[in-house]
């Protein structure tokens, strides 16, 4: 089928003729067939690299041509900054008529509590489905003009953490905008048929491949095929090293997907060493440019770690690294710098990063409660799916490692000829519909019990199973929520302002239940900056550091030493819930060394974690201080305002990672807690003593660059009247920060 001949405006036709796409794919085909540019709902399960992106940018193309408006929701912030990039190359394609301008493309991934109405402006808005869910509790006017709903990797359904959210949000779309087009995008699933019919939309099924993949086991000195060998040379003890030297000699690149952090950065170091031996002195010079950009943009020993194996053509990567690390290991990747990039399973979820081969060198994952156990079939099409760059490669190949003939067969039988497995609803759990069942009572989406069931019977969940079994569930969620005053009234239910304030924080209100007891137990007089990191870290909100054999014995200590700072130590008899405990204060203890200006190198050995880890556990931490800060001007006749004005610094402290007295300094753009303390220890501790100084003076201190851009940032340089406030400070609101997120820490560390 031609672009030519698609029932689009000219002005969408000539942009991809110009971007080389004149035909469509035969999966793609289908789709045009089945009503994707007619209004229909669709469901499209086909490999990775089919051609999924494009089929939701000819419908939304459509639709805004028909003076409509779209949502692309995708699963991670990663994702849809690379989904942002894309589609803002329409910019320049006049959809809605001459003098129209072309299509407006807007992003929104973070501040959970904000309504983002300014995003309206825009044709297409790209968002995650936590944000998405966010922004229809806050009830953003905007979102009912939205005539099509992208759903990218909408097999996440069966995710346990993200699969609820996703579900609850479509569910709610569709009663919203019923007549609002529905385009989901999957991998391929095994009961991709259930999800169409739950969309109430086509199904385009399909295992077409642009680049043909050959899936294979490598065991005794060859990869094995079905009907062929391919013989490996062995020039190192790792069989995998040896896979990785013979798709270089090719001309590709290599994929190598590790079962743990750990292995993935030994995997690295140790096929680096080959690996730069097959390296040209271009290769080289590109990939010196890259390990002082590496250094440049991080603080710890990691950062060091991995200038050293990209120097020998080498990346590892994984959700440690901080965001720059992560964008210069990809964008190296694809300008065919780094050759090999072995990788937690992180970087197959829905990351366009293709390579003539990936090794799947693992096929096991490590389970808390089962150790380690085989991963899913799903997982390995989505790793084997990277093979093969469409319009570069010749041909892609997935490869397996087998130690035995039976583990070769197994792994034939198991993954390469195996199905994926049914996707399964995760709705049904009472930490699944807490949350949910209030914020959708709170929008109005259902006032009363019988409203709830009816509500219930349009999720996923009903579509697969009977719903008499999930409303004892219900009726213990609507329990707790009027215990904790969420809630009142029985036969017509009607959140309280408590309630209200939760649900648009976007906390569990289990979190909220936690916070807000905390707070009214409090006493200002013994409360410190732990009391209050603890009563966040305790909430389901919060990620949990492990805890390692070697801090038992340290976090005790630290507890009994400090005692007087928790509201709460459970008894030692009770040991499960004493070793909650003492994660939830190691996690504390990682936010308070943040906050106290802790370096990341200090932070990221003393915890046995990344930097990528720390920003994560900051950013969290933030957002739930924030939902304190709120909280407690909420119920503040019920407490002291010393307790209020100490969680409002502390969200800000978290915010900088810095301590009160630098609060002032970091307040200015690009200054900011390393910067910030030289700064104040050489006497120039207000914004007033930096104008009142000469900029050689702070050029000395943080470098001419940062000097400059610092005096003009304050209205110095140019002579002109500072913004913001008298001193000239432009703090930047919690939104900006995390619109921000996807762009290097090193400057917020700095």
């Amino acid at each position: 089928m031609k672009i030519e001949s698609l029932d689009l405006p000219d002005e969408v036709i000539r942009f991809y003729l110009d971007s080389g796409i004149e035909e469509l794919y035969p999966p793609q085909a289908e789709a045009i067939e089945k009503g994707l540019l007619e209004g229909k709902n669709l469901l499209a399960a086909i490999p990775t690299a089919s051609g999924k992106t494009l089929l939701a940018e000819l419908a939304m193309l459509k639709a805004i041509a028909n003076g409509g408006k779209a949502l692309y929701i995708v699963p991670l912030r990663a994702l849809a900054s690379e989904k942002f990039d894309r589609f803002r190359t329409f910019s320049s394609v006049q959809v809605k008529g001459e003098g129209n301008g072309g299509v407006r493309v807007g992003i929104s991934t973070g501040d959970f509590e904000s309504r983002d109405e300014w995003l309206g402006s825009n044709d297409i808005i790209v968002a995650t489905s936590e944000k998405t869910d966010s922004l229809l509790r806050n009830e953003t006017s905007w979102m009912q003009e939205i005539t099509t709903i992208v759903v990218d990797e909408v097999h996440l359904l069966d995710s346990a953490n993200r699969g609820p959210t996703l579900e609850v949000t479509l569910t709610k779309l569709m009663k919203l905008n019923p007549g609002c087009q529905i385009i989901a995008l999957s991998a391929t699933v095994g009961n991709a048929y259930e999800i169409a019919d739950w969309l109430k939309g086509k199904l385009v099924l399909s295992e077409w491949r642009p680049t043909r993949l050959q899936e294979g086991v490598y065991f005794n000195g060859n990869i094995n095929f079905h009907g062929s060998q391919k013989l490996i040379e062995s020039r190192a003890k790792d069989e995998a090293v040896n896979v990785v030297l013979d798709t270089l000699e090719e001309g590709g690149q290599c994929l190598v997907f590790e079962s743990s952090r750990k292995n993935s950065v030994s995997f690295a170091k140790r096929s680096g060493a080959k690996v730069a031996e097959t390296l040209d002195k271009p290769t080289r010079k590109a990939l010196d440019e890259l390990v002082e950009e590496i250094i440049e943009n991080g603080e710890t020993e990691a950062a060091n770690e991995l200038a050293k194996c990209v120097r020998n053509g080498t990346a590892f990567h994984h959700a440690g690294l901080n965001s720059a690390h992560r964008r210069i290991v990809e964008d190296g990747f694809r300008a065919n710098r780094i050759k090999v990039i072995s990788s937690t399973p992180t970087l197959a979820a829905g990351l366009n990063l293709p390579a003539r081969r990936v090794i799947i060198r693992s096929y096991r994952r490590y389970d808390p409660n089962y150790g380690m156990q085989p991963i899913p079939v799903l997982d390995y099409k989505q790793m084997a799916g990277r093979a093969g760059r469409p319009h570069l490669d010749p041909y892609g190949e997935s490869v397996l490692i087998a130690k035995s003939y039976n583990e070769m067969t197994g792994l034939f039988d198991n993954y390469i000829d195996a199905d994926a497995e049914d996707i399964w609803s995760k709705l049904g759990s009472e930490n699944a519909l807490r949350t949910h069942i209030l914020s959708t009572i709170v929008n109005g989406f259902a006032t009363t019990r019988e409203g709830l069931i009816e509500f219930i019977e349009a999720t996923f969940f009903a579509h697969q199973n009977d719903t008499w079994g999930i409303m004892d569930v219900v009726d213990e969620c609507l329990d707790f929520l009027r215990y904790h005053g969420m809630l009142e009234g029985e036969d017509t239910l009607l959140p309280t302002v408590l309630g209200r304030l939760i649900s648009t924080l976007y906390i569990d209100p289990l979190s909220g239940a936690y916070i807000v007891g905390g707070l009214k137990k409090a006493k200002a007089e013994s409360i410190t900056d732990m009391t209050l990191l603890h009563l966040i870290c305790k909430t389901p909100d919060m990620r949990q550091l492990y805890m390692r054999s070697s801090d038992y014995e340290v976090i005790n200590d630290i507890i009994m030493a400090r005692s007087d700072e928790f509201a709460v130590i459970p008894p030692r008899s009770k040991e499960l819930d004493y070793e909650w405990f003492m994660a939830e204060v190691k996690t504390a203890l990682l936010v308070e060394d943040w906050i106290n200006e802790k370096s990341l190198d200090q932070i990221t050995k003393k915890f046995g974690v990344g930097e990528g880890d720390v920003h994560a556990f900051a950013d969290i931490a933030e957002w739930l201080m924030h939902a304190t800060s709120r909280l407690a001007g909420l119920i503040a006749p019920e407490m002291s305002t010393d307790i209020s004005s100490h969680v409002a610094l502390l969200e800000k402290r978290i915010h900088y990672g810095a301590s009160s007295d630098l609060i002032e300094l970091v307040s200015v753009r690009g200054i900011g807690r390393v910067r910030a303390r030289k700064l104040y220890e050489n006497g120039l501790k207000t914004v007033q003593d930096i104008k009142s100084s000469d900029i050689a003076t702070v050029s000395e201190l943080i470098g001419p660059k940062t000097a400059r851009k610092l005096f003009e940032e304050l209205g110095i340089a140019s002579g002109l009247r500072p913004s913001g406030s008298a001193e000239g400070i432009k703090s930047e609101t919690m939104s900006s920060i995390m619109e921000r997120e996807q762009s290097t820490f090193s400057d917020f560390e700095k």
